[in-house]
């Protein structure tokens, strides 16, 4: 294989999921694709860490610079309650459903002193004092349930000052040591509507 090529393969096979065979057939997609094709996608990925960057408020992914998101500037969304999320892939899973219009919060990663992550490496000082400013009704913690997850929900549930909120989790239907981005839509619409 030309080492060119050899080193296409080498950079897809360092992404998530992705082996050597995959890699292979990725490259030599590549290999054959229309020009206009390949200049595309190369744009795109050389922009995509400069375009995107996280909304001030809720710390979703947004493109939008210097302001909120669009699920933040959605007035129509029911401003009672607040979903915590660990990640933008989580938000994506539960919006893809249609069955929450509230607001989110995304914390960046969950509690994990053995992986080094602390509460104060997430946006959990964020969190508090949105919930203490701006009057919600519902915090719903739609962490994974697994150890992490519930170490992460574990510390916001100790931490809120605001005694009048409702705190709810995901009700378990979720599987143990599961992720919520990769849970089938129907397991997913049951947790949320069995929160409690």
């Amino acid at each position: 294989m030309p080492e060119s090529l050899q080193k296409l393969v080498e950079l897809i096979s360092y992404l998530p999921w992705i082996g050597e065979k995959t890699a292979t057939k990725l490259a030599f997609f590549l290999l054959k694709a229309n020009p206009s094709f390949i200049r595309d996608l190369s744009d795109r990925i050389s922009r995509v860490q400069s375009d995107i960057r996280e909304c001030p408020v809720c710390f979703s992914l947004t493109d939008r610079s210097d302001r909120p998101c669009a699920i933040c500037e959605d007035h129509s969304r029911d401003g009672r309650s607040l979903c915590v999320v660990e990640d933008y892939l989580d938000l994506v899973s539960i919006e893809r459903l249609g069955i929450y219009k509230g607001r989110y919060h995304v914390l960046g990663g969950s509690v994990s002193p053995m992986h080094g992550r602390m509460p104060s490496d997430l946006h959990m000082k964020e969190l508090f004092e949105r919930v203490e400013k701006d009057g919600f009704e519902e915090l719903i913690l739609a962490t994974n349930p697994n150890i992490e997850g519930e170490a992460t929900s574990l510390y916001i549930k100790e931490n809120v000052k605001t005694p009048s909120i409702r705190i709810t989790r995901l009700s378990r239907g979720l599987p143990n040591a599961g992720f919520i981005e990769y849970a089938d839509d129907l397991t997913l619409i049951n947790a949320f509507r069995g929160r409690g």
